[in-house]
């Protein structure tokens, strides 16, 4: 049986076909009991049959094979569960007939509160805690749930049948076929499924409401949530109808199921999950109140809805073959969520607002410690890290840099050619590639290799010499060391007019065009007073330019003469550079000044995002610098403040809403007087009553972080305060809103109440990283001794699932000396494991990369003097 052991992937002897799978969950002793039997083909000579198991007892009698064609069922004598590998290993006294048989066992396993596998998320109703029975398998834990064949390779149909208390709803994927009452029980059975992989079977039993909707072809769709919370479902059933309409033209492949459910689940560690025809989400991604949602949670269940329905074709119906091609899920499923919100809500502008994918993209891949887009995955323990802004946000970026250098038509075309060929069964990213090349012409295969098999991505280093452009690619790091690795680049140019513009792949090092040749203009003649390359944003990487182009494209920002998309390239570009030390903090605030007039909310969110972190990394060069960066910044928002004001206008567009909240949130964090006097009366008046129309959702977290500004250990009022809304609302939402607002206090042991706070039974598991996420500065030592203190249980309580990397990447990343990086690394030395061993380097890698910037700021002249000048301009 050892022969088994420690191997990445299942033995190939058989192959499932079919499950038919009867679970009964006891949602009081939180256990559940089942059997299955499972249509085998048996393929190779073998007397072991072996699949996935974990935290599942068996019932070793109950295990038998019976063949096609025989009445005789055959016992496994040797009945063997190795946990460390996940596997249920069954010898038979022979070697098994090929051919067809059936395999049969009954098991049994606890419903536990690790949110994955078949877990219990509790609730409340008529003033009463509950439990509801829910399933998470993806990536590989449907095999705590029941035996099977845990890999997404290993397609079967799936004939469910569940018996539970007879008051409850139970749901998977498929229509009930048949409901039998008996007393205070009910055995619901449900139609066949399709073909399908076992990290997509869904049952979620528990109480609920509900709200229903059909497309335009007849699917049903359907809303769960929590009883008395069925209007919040709307939104998201407005959404999922017409995406599914959306979804069944873009694809040219009707919807394969009958219906669609999705369900708001109070306990879950993911966002959502796109379980076929049973999707499960987070509270905070589907449900919307009018009255208390702000604009940016309207916008995130609409592109969640839509990324987790793009899945039921990008996922289900087509699989990928193995988790090295999980960014084909992903990213994919990602970029076609802002195609579908784009197409149902114009005035989002939401393609501008899919650079902030990109840029979380390139901000992980420009470290050392990265990996490639399709990495391999030896074994299950390993999958869950790479859910992660590669396989999400760069696998979009490159599939909308390939989108937009093929053409949109030609790209469609392809895709639906592509769904076709592979509908129920598995792809690996070179089918992708195969059915884009037919479809273009053009050599995909070899042009995106570059992109997907090796990780990182280009610099572009472009200078003006003798009317030539010059331009030269290397490998972009964070850490400003020089990397390896080279790209198929395309670049896209404009010079001093959209008009102008030019497309090119830059295959070698570097090249050299000339100027009048390459656009019939020449940079100074008064023609061309700029030049733009990656127009749009469009490709994966980052430029530098000499100092003669980014004079012109600072002046051509100033006066607007850039889109939106191009002014925040230049911005995320330039501060990308300062990081690593290829430019100056004082060039950066230079090209900052220029963005005084800006009140785009994308570009604005971004300048919002980096004046965050430039404040942080200032306050560890020296306090004088910091309280004149924070001015600076103050007055760099002032403009859009002043023109958004406080109150929300009648038919403001839904950017302005969100905006007025990001600039006023980022004024109070900065101290500026009169926004924190402002917020702090609005809040009193919220309290007083939370329907005032003098807090609406949007200004809320503004409030919070005034609040917080303020609270210190002899004056705690609002901090108390603020709990009390916690307690009192039942709100996701409102309360992801509060713990993210909670530990930005300057004052150290308010941070530490905080994040005990945190731990206590008030905070669900699924939650507890949102209050590490705004740790101030003057609290990050204090988050520090207290993720020692209390490692062991954070371990015991978040180990089993990716939660526990967002600890240690919230709590180390802002560091910024080199001291600290190898306490840290000491620390972790015994208490690694290799679910965390990627997150763990990474962020010992950002605190190097903060402390290089620090030291190469103090070596700066003169530039709190020059922060001053740009103040008073």
């Amino acid at each position: 049986m050892d022969q088994f052991k420690g191997q990445p992937r299942l033995p190939k002897f058989a192959v499932p076909k079919r499950y038919d799978l009867r679970l009964t969950p006891d949602l009081v002793a939180c256990t559940f009991t089942g059997t299955v039997a499972i249509d085998l083909d048996v393929v190779a000579d073998t007397r072991f049959i072996v699949l996935n198991a974990a935290d599942l007892s068996f019932n070793d009698a109950s295990v038998s094979f019976t063949p096609h064609n025989s009445s005789q069922a055959l016992a496994a004598p040797k009945v063997s569960l190795f946990e460390e590998d996940e596997i249920l290993v069954l010898e038979f006294a022979e070697n098994l007939p090929h051919g067809v048989g059936v395999l049969q066992m009954a098991f049994s396993g606890i419903l536990s509160d690790k949110m994955k596998g078949f877990y219990k998320s509790t609730y409340e109703h008529n003033g009463e805690k509950k439990n509801m029975a829910v399933t998470q398998f993806e990536p590989a834990d449907a095999r705590r749930c029941f035996p099977c064949w845990d890999e997404p390779a290993c397609k079967a149909t799936f004939k469910i049948t569940l018996e539970v208390p007879s008051d409850l709803v139970a749901l998977s994927h498929m229509p009930v076929v048949d409901e039998k009452v008996n007393g205070n029980g009910k055995v619901v059975s449900y139609q066949e499924s399709p073909i399908m992989s076992t990290y997509l079977v869904a049952i979620v039993v528990g109480l609920f409401d509900y709200v229903e909707d059909h497309t335009s072809d007849g699917i049903k769709v359907r809303v769960y949530c929590q009883v008395g919370k069925a209007d919040q479902g709307k939104f998201a059933l407005h959404v999922g109808a017409k995406t599914l309409d959306l979804f069944k033209e873009y694809f040219a492949v009707p919807y394969p199921l009958p219906k669609i459910d999705m369900i708001a689940i109070p306990d879950f560690a993911a966002g959502a999950m796109e379980n076929y025809g049973l999707v499960t989400y987070r509270e905070t991604a589907l449900l919307y109140d009018e009255q208390h949602s702000a604009a940016s949670n309207k916008q995130r269940v609409a592109t969640v809805v839509a990324h987790e329905l793009a899945h039921q074709w990008f996922g289900n119906l087509v699989t990928m073959e193995w988790w090295t091609h999980l960014w084909l899920n992903e990213g994919f499923a990602t970029w076609v969520s802002y195609l579908a919100t784009d197409s149902l809500f114009p005035e989002w502008k939401i393609w501008t607002q899919f650079l902030d994918e990109s840029t979380e993209g390139l901000r992980l891949d420009g470290l050392e410690e990265s990996h490639p887009i399709e990495v391999e995955v030896n074994h299950a323990s390993e999958i869950d890290e790479i859910f992660d802004a590669i396989s999400y946000r760069k696998g979009a970026s490159v599939i909308r840099m390939l989108q937009s250098y093929l053409g949109a038509e030609v790209f469609q075309k392809s895709l639906a050619a592509y769904v076709k060929r592979h509908a129920y069964s598995n792809a690996k990213t070179e089918d992708l590639w195969t059915a884009l090349e037919e479809g273009s012409g053009e050599p995909v295969n070899k042009l995106m290799s570059s992109w997907t098999k090796q990780m990182g991505y280009p610099v572009v280093s472009a200078k003006l010499k003798d009317g030539k452009l010059e331009l030269e690619q290397s490998r972009f790091l964070s850490s400003g060391s020089p990397g390896e690795g080279q790209w198929i680049v395309p670049v896209t140019l404009c010079c001093g007019s959209y008009d102008v513009r030019k497309n090119f792949l830059l295959e070698s090092k570097s090249g050299a065009y000339d100027i009048k040749e390459l656009l019939g203009c020449s940079v100074g003649d008064g023609t061309c007073s700029w030049i733009k390359i990656n127009v749009d944003q469009a490709g994966f990487y980052r430029v530098k330019y000499d100092d003669t182009l980014a004079a012109g494209l600072r002046k051509a920002t100033e006066s607007q003469s850039l889109t939106a998309i191009d002014r925040y390239g230049i911005l995320d570009d330039s501060f990308a550079l300062c990081m690593a030390r290829q430019q100056s903090l004082a060039s950066l605030l230079t090209l900052i000044s220029a963005y005084k007039k800006e009140l785009d909310y994308t570009v604005l969110s971004n300048l919002i995002v980096i004046s965050y972190k430039v404040v942080k990394i200032a306050a560890d060069v020296s306090l004088e610098l910091t309280s004149g960066i924070k001015q600076f910044f103050i007055g760099v928002f002032q403009l859009a403040a002043g023109r958004l004001g406080w109150d929300p206008k009648q038919g403001e567009s839904h950017l302005d809403a969100m905006l007025r909240g990001e600039v006023l949130t980022a004024l109070a964090a900065f101290g500026h007087d009169e926004t924190l006097k402002e917020a702090i009366r609005r809040f009193d008046a919220f309290l007083a009553d939370r329907n005032t129309s003098l807090l609406p959702p949007d200004l809320r977290r503004a409030a919070y972080v005034a609040v917080m500004q303020r609270a210190n250990k002899s004056d705690k009022s609002g901090y108390e305060s603020l709990l009390k809304v916690y307690r009192e609302t039942d709100l996701s939402q409102e309360k992801t809103r509060i713990l993210g607002s909670l530990a930005c206090c300057p004052d150290p042991s308010i941070v530490q109440d905080v994040l005990n706070f945190v731990l206590s039974d008030e905070v669900r598991n699924q939650d507890a990283v949102y209050g590490l996420s705004g740790v101030s500065w003057e609290g990050r030592e204090v988050a520090w001794k207290w993720l020692q203190e209390k490692w062991e249980y954070i371990e015991k309580t978040w180990g089993s699932g990716f939660l526990l990397t967002r600890f240690i990447s919230a709590v180390v990343s802002p560091f910024a000396s080199f001291e600290k990086a190898k306490e840290v690394q000491e620390y972790f030395i015994t208490r690694s494991k290799p679910s965390m061993a990627r997150t763990l380097k990474q962020s010992i890698e950002k605190v190097h990369i903060n402390a290089n910037w620090v030291e190469s700021i103090k070596k700066e002249d003169n530039l709190t003097h020059l922060v001053a000048q740009l103040s008073s301009n």
